[in-house]
């Protein structure tokens, strides 16, 4: 099996913040994302989504390198100090590389 070399970024986030990610997204080279429902916890209390404020996303994008880190210097300067954000960025493998 042979794969190329690809950053994972995933953020977990506020629903609120959808539609403004996934336009700063787009407009910072990202491809293509996949956003799906989440519930959790953290030091910010807990999401359970029982209500539409209460919400959480996670959104996760491959990418190469200098996208991803763009991207993360944005979410950092613009999301992250007035709304719950948590990120990582992992190493992954894809087999079509031109997707990415």
């Amino acid at each position: 099996m042979q794969t190329h070399a690809k950053k994972l970024l995933v953020v977990i986030t506020e629903a609120a913040l959808e539609k403004l990610l996934v336009r700063d997204l787009r407009r910072l080279g990202a491809h293509g994302y996949t956003v799906c429902d989440v519930r959790g916890g953290g030091e910010r209390g807990e999401r359970a989504a029982d209500w539409e404020a209460d919400r959480s996303i996670r959104v996760e994008v491959v990418g190469d390198e200098a996208v991803v880190a763009a991207l993360v210097e944005h979410i950092l300067a613009t999301y992250c100090a007035n709304y719950a954000v948590s990120m990582y960025v992992t190493d992954c493998g894809v087999m079509r590389p031109h997707k990415f």
